[in-house]
């Protein structure tokens, strides 16, 4: 997804008060014990702390009164506290961050009036005074990354891939404050977008900026990382098209969500529906000679029509179930938010938890979402003015994190858009609409509450 540059600072917090968890799913006995409901509604509001900063509107909203007065311009905080912050030349939306070990990593979008354009490097062992060690301005995927800039932890390499580009950087960060260049190539054809390792780290795929049907994905052999090959440029006539994507343990697997608008016109980046999709991928796991990648299976979600692609799919993994978190935008697809409020559904779009126990057969068990993304809320949404400058308003989940893979409890969730676009304030904190969702990986990945 394309985005402004919106973000003017990295910024750490932590959580500052926990509370007590409320139950997001009901409980029915069936004779051999109690059996979760899907949730479908917004999570319960949090019990902010007395000196918290919060939203007056929906939750979830920064009304119009907030945006304009200026009152949202130093951010809203629940049951969250600054710890630390790094301004420097601020920082693209959607260029990380990316972490390891007491690192992060994120991108400036190549700005030719900074004086470090690529990708900052910043040491955050003591998070109150997180300082940058170095700048990644050597390569053309460094200086314009976009939505691709991604760690693999297992052999900790930073694979870069340049936006609606064709270079492909890899660093070592053995030692995560000095990353060391190993290669750059060139891939011919691509031109990145997003895309993610396999978790062995040895392959890396490329999603495009072109995702509607015949697009490719490039993958590329990174056994050697000072030698990187591609291996090859798959052609998706069908379903399968990746915006972000994810693989399982032992790289077999690529789960990709597939952006679909509604309405949108055949030759569009986001034509047909959005799914999750399921991907064989053994072939390029094993190197098998003449590689193919099957369809294992699909679902999709009729409730919304994506404005702009979906976000990453993400594992949560739980025996004996293993539920897979992921993210849909809207607003609305075709005929925009009136006409999603027309066909009964959310103004925006939130996120679905999918059961993949059976990957045969994945099953919807859940959703996230606050009160701004309810299709009961859709009309009041319909008179909120504009973003100053003319932007709509877009209160879309676009990506969610969870504190740990296995057994989660927490999972913090972005919306898409963060302040408009004339925003020039130097208040420490965005508005951004970040939420944390305490008990995102509770028993069988029911949501428990929002902060």
């Amino acid at each position: 997804m394309n985005k402004q540059k919106l973000v003017r600072a990295f910024a750490i917090a932590t959580v500052a008060s926990l509370g007590l968890l409320v139950s997001n799913s009901i409980l029915l006995a069936d004779g051999t014990g109690a059996v979760r409901v899907p949730w479908t509604g917004p999570a319960p509001k949090a019990n902010c702390g007395p000196f918290d900063w919060t939203e007056s509107g929906l939750q979830g909203q920064t009304t119009a009164w907030e945006r304009l007065s200026g009152d949202s311009e130093g951010g809203y905080n629940c049951n969250l506290e600054l710890v630390g912050q790094f301004r420097g030349e601020g920082a693209f939306s959607q260029d990380g961050p990316a972490y390891l070990d007491h690192c992060a990593y994120y991108a400036t979008e190549n700005d030719p009036l900074q004086q470090h354009p690529g990708v900052v490097v910043l040491d955050v062992s003591d998070p109150r005074h997180p300082r940058p060690t170095a700048y990644l301005d050597d390569t053309p995927a460094a200086l314009n990354p976009h939505e691709n800039l991604k760690v693999n932890q297992a052999r900790k390499l930073l694979g870069v891939a340049e936006s609606n580009g064709p270079n492909f950087a890899v660093y070592d960060l053995s030692n995560c404050a000095h990353p060391i260049l190993k290669s750059s190539i060139t891939v011919p054809g691509s031109l990145g977008h997003m895309g993610g390792w396999a978790e062995d780290g040895m392959t890396y795929y490329i999603g495009q900026n072109f995702r509607g049907v015949g697009g490719t994905m490039p993958v590329i052999d990174v056994a050697d990382p000072s030698n990187p090959k591609v291996l090859l440029t798959w052609t998706f006539n069908g379903d399968g098209r990746p915006h972000d994507l994810t693989t399982n343990k032992d790289g077999t697997r690529l789960y990709v969500v597939q952006p679909g608008s509604f309405g949108a016109a055949a030759n569009s980046s986001s034509f047909g529906p959005e799914l999750l999709v399921i991907l064989d991928v053994s072939d390029i796991q094993f190197r098998r000679p003449n590689p193919q990648i099957r369809i294992v299976s699909k679902i999709g979600w009729g409730d919304q029509g994506a404005g702009g692609g979906a976000a990453a799919p993400r594992i949560l993994q739980r025996a004996p179930a293993h539920p897979h978190h992921v993210r849909v935008r809207a607003p609305g697809g075709a005929g925009g938010l009136a006409a999603a409020c027309a066909r009964g559904v959310g103004a925006y779009g939130y996120v679905h938890i999918v059961d993949i126990s059976d990957e045969t057969n994945p099953k919807i068990i859940s959703e996230l979402m606050d009160e701004v993304h309810d299709r009961r809320n859709c009309e009041a949404m319909l008179k909120e003015p504009p973003e100053v400058g003319g932007g709509i308003l877009d209160y879309s989940i676009e990506r969610c994190n969870v504190d740990r893979p296995e057994n989660p409890t927490m999972a913090a969730c972005g919306s898409s858009r963060c302040r408009h676009p004339s925003f020039r304030h130097s208040r420490s904190l965005p508005p951004c609409r970040d939420r944390v969702l305490e008990g995102a990986g509770s028993a069988d990945g029911f949501p428990s509450r929002i902060r």
